[in-house]
């Protein structure tokens, strides 16, 4: 099934970069409107909480340092194919790797210090967003 609605995340190193304006209107420019938005920073605990999947693998806990580094912009975004359409605008989680024009090729400094987070399903994307957002907070 086919989604309207996908979740996102701008990254510490993104917002440190000052690159936060710039993601969002190319956010905006590809058709998405934002629902929901937050700006906020995640403690270790938080953010362990958020990557549990990811708990067993050698970076787990690099990641959980990096994303409790600094503060993060969340954002619900809505636009017909909403998951798979947002993958592509953000591109390649290593962003030599990442198609040009891409979010990721144009703000991400490595593998890691990637720019930004992008749900890849529907699932997840109703779960992170409901992570950071109750529902008088979604439009």
């Amino acid at each position: 099934m086919i989604s309207n609605k996908t979740f996102t995340m701008i990254k510490p190193d993104a917002v440190k970069a000052g690159h936060l304006g710039a993601i969002l209107h190319d956010i905006i420019q590809a058709g998405f409107k934002v629902t929901a938005l937050k700006f906020t920073r995640l403690s270790p605990e938080l953010a362990g909480k958020f990557y549990d999947i990811h708990r067993e693998r050698p970076f787990y806990q690099d990641l959980v340092t990096f994303m409790s580094s600094g503060p993060i912009l969340a954002a619900i975004l809505e636009k017909d194919n909403a998951v798979e359409d947002f993958r592509k605008l953000i591109g390649a989680t290593d962003p030599q790797k990442a198609e040009e024009g891409t979010i990721r090729r144009k703000y991400a400094a490595s593998i890691q210090e990637n720019a930004v987070h992008g749900s890849d399903s529907n699932e997840n994307g109703q779960i992170e967003g409901s992570f950071f957002f109750s529902e008088f907070e979604k439009v």
